[in-house]
């Protein structure tokens, strides 16, 4: 039973709180009906088992709380009858209850509820279940909420009446009227406090659930206008709201437009909302927005809280808020991260990348796998390409150091990646990520991880990459020594490697440890000279090891520890210190001295590596005192003095008697150098050995205490050389030799050549104008014994060349640098190895061949006859007086190259050796990385000559030329040693390097920038000789080698043509390799010197007539043009007597374009971003066309011209095909040129063996013969197997697109020309019977076939529109099938095996082709129209081969009809096959 209260329920107290007033209209009731109403409500309340006025807590609800609702629910449920009166009842109720929730305590009964578990005990909630008054009840709940938006912050729950209320709108069953609901709840939110505003929006998903209209997201957006306080409960609504497309599409509008506007704080959640909405759709849209609206300043803030909980998310500022967020969100969603790979794949300018890319790219590399290979991948390609710069990376890691500290493994793994890289550049970003983080993370455990890794690094295979470390961590050393004391024990794990490295690398190693030693010795505390003992004591074991690897570990280490503890401009703390560190200095010297005397090697490094220290600073006096004392005994070691320029004793040497060789003093000389005498004793044989090293000491300690001159020692410069009497170098005085005399005759002048070169190495640094050290006189001088000393090397190079090929013989090392590492041996030991087991095992195969040989003569001793020296002779090249009389050598006889052995003639005992300049035998190549190596200042010697145009025909510059080639071709071996083994030249030009010495590429490019006008003034000069084509006589060839003091000069013979030619090419093989290098491609000035040096006196603007406007004169693009005008003049020129010159022209030509090309894709960022006129877009396009041409000139030139060096094109094929390669890639349409040569000037030319006169009146092309045919098939193949893979690709992009019907049709047409073409190349073979043609027919057309197939989608998705097209493709195509056919089994029954192996691989591609063409006319309904058989067996002339003909002889005649190549009995739409 249900007792009700019948007394007045007592007027609200009065409201304390300062609320305003709300704005709802209240309910107009007389006060006399609200009791009535009130008391209505209850008692409806108490029918259906409520206690409404509980005097204990809230009202009471019955136990069944739905048969409560349910109850009310019928009772205010209007039916037809009583529609009125539950009307009326429903009015009743409500306005009862908002009468009695006007007082604040009843309302925060009805809202409370009887359980602290339960929510849906309270009063208001079960009456928010009941549909009818669902709605009053609302609005009127919502009406109450302005009354209590006052509320103190902090307080719970049951105390805020307003977040109870809208807690009770949260997940009901059902909202009745949901539009009406959400307006009124939006208007409510519209004038409600912050706090309460956020409660609304976040609850927003929970109050209406499914029931969203455009008007939420509306509000939504407004508010967020108006308040960006509100953004994050917004985002919160919009992630977990049932948004469909179109307002989720307006959610992310908004949501986009906040980034710009956000408070900091605020931008992670509103980044997360992004990342997380991403679609397929919207992903691009998304990353696009996040990386050009949102801004890194990159400056290191304080994180709101340092301590760091376990468990806890770390606390960093707001930027590494924003990087976890980005992160986080990153990790799950693989869209996201493909997009922005794709996205950040295509900037290709610096200025297009940003802060947050780096970050982007760097979050997604931590996150791991599956995509980490990628970013390293892009990461690289960026770096290298100039895109990603160290600012930004700088701005990456200082600015957010807490978020970088928490993944610092990310970071050094990036690091680890880029230092391993072959690129340079990738090198240089790897080693500055590792400095910014030493620098930027100074605690112990960073530091350990970085020097960790480093140590790491030094155990790599990659020699780049160790020397990248070292040298980066001698810059760390030279900068932190102090804070790296404390970790020399990380450190001390290099020395594990010292074994593997080269020799520039053990001077880093060794520079690390020597400046942490000098910096231990400087420091107060004790313990830490221990890293100077150990230092030191590995340095004595080494220098102490019998092995020659581990002394010259020691003595690298010991000089570089005299370097840095020695450095006379060091300032000591205490004189005892600097005492006992000379002291010790001196004690590890003489050790070190000591135990090179049993090495020659040992004792050549040591004097080389101290005068490199000699040459860069100065030590201190008591070092320079000792080692005055040490070389003191280079006079009684080397030198003997002369009296009236003639030795004293002239007594044989090992039955050797000697003469004075190259006296440039006369007979004022007071010394000559002792070399013979040196030579022929065995016990003062290694003398020899250290003497050019020695010297070299010598010279740099002279230079260093007397102001840069040598006077002290210039009398060494012009003394003769006690030389073998020239007598023993003719044909009888060799003959009576023993062995041991040829050796020491190859010894002598072995070390006499390298004398000389260390004097060049010595004395041209007195003529280098920036030391001002010797007066105009004494360098003029200088100057002219330079210039004989020079040939006086190039006389005795080559005719040491000679003798090592009479008698072969291993001559000792003199510069043991040559070997890179102890595990690799040099290539050029390599040769030499091979080149002598190759002459032993010909001797051998000689002599078994000469064993088992029938005898052609009658004579028993002409049979038994043994090699004789005359023999010898006659293979080196000599001369005889007889043939020297009855002979006029044309150039091209004097070539250089050594006589095979075809000399008839008796010689006479009295002839020598001849001396052929130039040399280019190889006999002495294979040895050249034994001899000391010229230094970049002795190619201040080319700057010698001052040439104008009107004397070129000087007797005196012709006769220097020899010199200058020699000095072209070592700068040209020094360049191809510096040119990065990514920027080769396509085309294998010149030499591999040789033995190149210690220098960097800072020292040459510094030596070659005073060059350009001299490299262009040899150029010109040997050009204006070879068009002129005078000759010089050989008599004064031999006066000028004679006025060197050279002996024997009558045998020496040069080639004016030769020389002259040889000097053209080497300064366009240094041109073309300077262009490569990576200084000149970083320094603009020294790229404009270069490009200046050769421009032509006058540029022919009319050949440029599609450049409007020209370039202005001295614009970097007026240079280019003229660059190009003049190496295109001199290829012109070049035509009328020499192909190999021309071709070199050629292949400048195009080093010169791709330049031009490179350097205007660099040169348009700078112009817009200066926004100014940019460069000429027409250039590249004019100067291809014009290469083009040049290359057609030389394809279409006739080269066979008797009266030049012109006498063919044999052995030229590899150059006629990269002539032609040019020609067709620079050609305007490469497919129309591909289908002309091969279907019309291909079929033309001859196979015969004809000097190619006959085939010139064939076709248009003279280049196209015999010898070069092959060269031409093989080309035409590759092109056109180039230009059907670029097809593929291109309509497999268009695949997915939609293709227009002229594109389509434009794509078939090209795909038909390659058909063409590889049908007209492939039935070549009908008339050609060459192997080779065949077997390049079937390699190539079946990688032809095997590209053809992947064009199938394509032809099967236009068959419909382009029917025609498609099936002639198809038909064209199969003539060269069958054709490929016929080879394949005309090559199994010839056993032709060096074509068989390539048939397994064809055989499958056509059988793959048949069933492709069968699947496309099938899946196109036209299979009723493809029939398939067997072909007969014929031969490539179309014979039936007799054992497989055929019985029926019907069916031969309508398969003859179907092979035909004439009358075609088919339908035009009838396609047979055959497998």
């Amino acid at each position: 039973m249900v007792f009700l209260s019948r007394k007045k329920p007592p007027p609200p107290p009065p409201s304390s709180s300062s609320a305003p007033p709300p704005k709802f209209p209240q309910p107009q009731k007389k006060s006399t009906d609200e009791p009535d109403a009130v008391e209505k409500m209850t008692a409806i309340l108490a029918e259906a088992g409520c206690t409404l006025n509980n005097p204990y807590g809230p009202p009471c609800l019955p136990s069944d709380l739905h048969a409560f609702r349910r109850h009310l629910t019928t009772r205010f449920s209007s039916c037809s009858a009583e529609r009125d009166s539950v009307s009326d009842l429903r009015s009743v109720f409500v306005a009862g209850f908002s009468s009695y929730v006007q007082s604040p305590s009843n309302l925060r009964r009805v809202l409370s509820t009887c359980s602290s578990t339960k929510r849906d005990d309270s009063l208001v909630r079960n009456l928010l279940l009941v549909s009818p008054i669902q709605l009053d009840l609302q609005e009127t709940l919502l009406e109450k909420l302005p009354e209590y938006f006052d509320v103190v912050s902090g307080c719970s729950l049951e105390e805020d009446v307003a977040r109870l209320i809208i807690n009770h709108f949260r997940w009901l069953d059902f909202i009745a009227n949901p539009d009406v609901f959400t307006d009124k709840l939006m208007e409510v939110l519209s004038i409600s406090p912050p706090h309460l505003k956020k409660e609304i929006i976040g609850s927003l998903p929970e109050i209406i659930g499914d029931h969203i209209s455009r008007a939420v997201v509306d509000s939504l957006e407004k508010m967020l206008q108006e308040d960006s306080s509100v953004v994050v409960p917004v985002l919160d609504s919009f992630s977990n709201l049932n948004l469909d497309d179109q307002l989720q599409e307006q959610a992310l509008t908004v949501a986009i437009s906040c980034i710009r506007t956000i408070d900091a704080e605020h931008m992670p959640y509103l980044l997360r909302f992004l990342l997380l909405a991403a679609t397929q759709a919207n992903v691009r849209r998304i990353i696009s927005q996040i990386r050009q609206q949102l801004k890194f300043t990159g400056i290191s803030q304080p994180c709101a809280s340092q301590n760091k909980l376990k468990g806890k998310a770390p606390a960093y500022n707001s930027e590494g808020s924003i990087l976890h967020a980005l992160r986080s969100s990153l990790r799950f969603k693989n869209i996201l991260c493909q997009e922005i790979i794709k996205d950040l794949n295509g900037l290709e300018k610096p200025r297009d990348f940003k802060v947050i890319d780096i970050w982007l790219l760097i979050l997604m590399y931590m996150n791991g796998d599956p995509i980490r290979k990628s970013i390293e991948k892009i990461f690289k390609k960026k770096v290298v390409d100039g895109c990603i710069q160290e600012a930004l990376l700088d701005q990456c890691i200082c600015g957010n150091k807490e978020f970088v500290k928490d993944n610092f493994g990310s970071f050094i793994s990036l690091a680890e990646h880029l230092l391993s890289s072959k690129e340079e550049k990738a090198r240089e970003f790897g080693s500055h990520i590792y400095t910014r983080l030493f620098e930027g993370f100074a605690d112990n455990y960073s530091r350990q991880e970085i020097l960790g890794a480093l140590v790491t690094h030094v155990g790599s295979d990659n020699k780049f990459e160790v020397s990248s470390v070292l040298e980066m961590m001698t810059v760390l050393v030279k900068k932190y020594a102090q804070q790296l004391l404390p970790f020399s024990s990380h450190i001390n794990g290099i020395l594990d490697y010292l074994e593997g490295f080269t020799v520039e690398n053990l001077h880093k190693v060794y520079e690390v440890f020597s400046l942490l030693a000098l910096s231990a010795r400087a420091s107060p505390d004790s313990f830490r000279s221990s890293v100077s003992n150990e230092l030191m004591m590995i340095v004595r074991k080494q220098i102490s090891h019998p092995e020659l690897k581990y002394q010259k570990m020691g003595l690298v280490g010991t000089l570089r520890i005299v370097s840095s503890l020695g450095d006379a401009t060091s300032v000591p703390d205490c004189s005892s210190s600097q005492v006992s560190d000379c002291g010790e200095i001196l004690e590890l010297l003489k050790t070190s001295v000591d135990s090179c005397r049993q090495s020659n090697l040992a004792l050549i490094i040591f004097y080389d590596e101290f005068a490199a220290i000699l040459n860069q600073k100065l030590l201190q006096p008591e070092i320079m005192e000792w080692i005055g004392k040490h070389l003191g005994e280079f006079e009684s070691l080397f030198l003997a003095d002369l009296d009236n320029g003639e030795m004293a004793n002239k007594s044989s040497y090992s039955g050797l008697e000697g003469d004075l060789w190259m006296n440039l003093d006369g007979s004022i000389s007071p010394i000559c150098l002792n070399i013979l005498a040196l030579a022929s004793s065995s016990s003062e044989s290694c003398c020899l050995q250290i003497l050019p090293s020695n010297f070299l000491l010598l010279s740099s300690v002279e230079r260093l205490t007397n102001g840069g001159s040598l006077a002290g020692i210039d009398a060494l410069l012009g003394c003769p050389l006690h030389l073998p009497s020239s007598k023993y170098f003719a044909a009888a005085g060799w003959q009576s030799l023993t062995k041991k005399q040829r050796e020491i005759l190859s010894l002598s002048l072995y070390y006499a050549a390298n004398w000389i070169r260390e004097l060049l190495n010595a004395f041209s640094s007195q003529i280098d104008k920036r030391d001002g050290c010797i007066s105009q006189a004494t360098e003029k001088d200088v100057t002219t014994k330079l210039l004989m000393r020079l040939r006086n090397l190039i006389f005795l190079e080559s005719l040491l060349n000679n003798l090592i090929t009479l008698s072969p013989q291993s001559l000792p090392e003199l510069h043991p640098y040559s070997a890179t590492s102890q595990h690799t041996e040099h290539p050029e030991r390599k040769n030499e190895k091979r080149k002598l087991q190759d002459d032993d095992a010909s001797q051998r195969k000689g002599n078994m061949k000469n064993k088992f040989k029938k005898s052609k003569q009658p004579s028993v001793d002409e049979h038994l006859r043994q090699p004789t020296i005359l023999d010898a002779f006659k293979k080196a090249g000599v001369v005889t007086s007889q043939t020297q009389l009855h002979e006029n050598p044309s150039p091209s006889s004097l070539d250089g190259r050594i006589a095979s052995g075809s000399m008839h003639e008796t010689c006479s005992g009295d002839e020598s050796l001849s001396v052929k300049i130039p040399q280019l035998s190889p006999a002495l190549a294979a040895q050249r990385f034994k001899f000391r190596p010229l230094l970049p200042q002795c190619l201040s010697i080319l700057k010698f000559p001052k040439v104008q145009s009107q004397n070129i025909r000087n007797p005196e510059y012709k006769t220097e030329l020899p010199l200058y080639l020699y000095l072209l071709q070592d700068l040209h071996t020094k360049l191809d040693s510096l040119v990065p083994p990514g920027k080769l030249l396509p085309f294998k030009r010149g030499s591999p390097p040789g033995n190149l010495g210690r220098f960097k590429l800072v020292e040459l490019v510094s030596q070659i920038k005073g060059l350009f006008p001299s490299l262009r003034m040899h150029l010109n000069t040997a050009m204006s000789l070879l068009i002129k084509g005078e000759e010089t006589s050989q008599t004064i060839w031999r006066d000028e080698f004679a006025k060197a003091g050279n002996p024997n000069t009558s045998n020496i013979v040069v080639s004016d043509s030769l020389i002259y030619t040889m000097v053209c090419k080497e300064v366009l093989l240094c041109f073309s390799k300077m262009l490569t290098l990576p200084g000149f491609e970083t320094d603009k000035s020294l790229l404009l010197d270069l490009l200046e040096a050769f421009q032509p006196t006058d540029i022919p603007v009319d050949s440029f007539a599609d450049l409007q406007p020209f370039p202005s004169p001295g614009t970097k693009d007026y240079l280019f043009i003229g660059v190009y005008c003049f190496y295109e003049d001199i290829l012109n020129n070049a035509c009328s007597f020499s192909f190999d010159l021309a071709f070199e022209c050629l292949l400048t030509l195009q080093l010169v374009v791709t330049s031009a090309q490179k350097y205007i894709g660099k040169v348009s960022e700078e112009v817009i971003k200066k926004r100014c006129v940019g460069p000429i877009q027409g250039l590249v396009p004019s100067l291809h066309a014009k290469l083009g041409t040049s290359a057609e000139k030389l394809l279409r030139h006739e080269w066979i011209d008797e009266t030049t060096d012109n006498k063919g094109l044999k052995n030229k094929g590899e150059m006629v095909q990269n002539i032609l390669r040019i020609y067709l890639e620079t050609s305007g349409s490469t497919s129309d040129l591909l289908d002309e040569l091969a279907c019309t000037i291909l079929p033309q030319a001859s196979l015969s063996k004809s000097t190619g006169e006959d085939d010139a009146h064939d076709h248009e092309f003279p280049t196209l013969c015999s010898a070069t045919f092959r060269g031409w098939y093989k080309t035409l193949h590759e092109e056109n197997l180039a230009i059907l893979n670029k097809l593929v690709k291109v309509v497999s992009s268009e695949k997915r697109q939609n293709c227009q019907s002229e594109a389509t049709e434009a794509h078939l047409r090209d795909i038909q020309k390659t058909v063409n073409v590889i049908v007209s190349l492939v039935n070549l073979c009908r008339s050609h019977d060459k192997v080779t043609i065949h077997g390049m027919a079937i390699k190539y057309g079946g990688k032809y076939v095997d590209s053809f197939l992947k064009v199938f989608d394509f032809l099967e998705a236009h068959i419909q529109d382009h029917n025609e097209l498609v099936i002639q493709l198809v038909k064209d195509l199969q003539k060269a099938t069958r054709t490929l056919q016929t080879l394949c089994s005309e090559a199994k029954g010839m056993k032709q095996t060096a074509i068989t192996s390539k048939i397994p691989a064809t055989k499958r591609s056509l059988e793959r082709f048949l069933f492709h063409v069968k699947a496309l006319l099938h899946t196109t309904s036209r299979g009723s129209n493809f029939w398939m058989g067997s072909l007969k067996h014929k031969d490539l002339r179309g014979q039936i081969v007799s054992s497989q003909a055929y019985v029926d002889n019907e069916t031969d005649e309508v398969e003859e009809e179907t092979m035909s190549g004439g009358e075609d009995p088919m339908e035009a739409d009838e396609l047979p096959l055959s497998p």
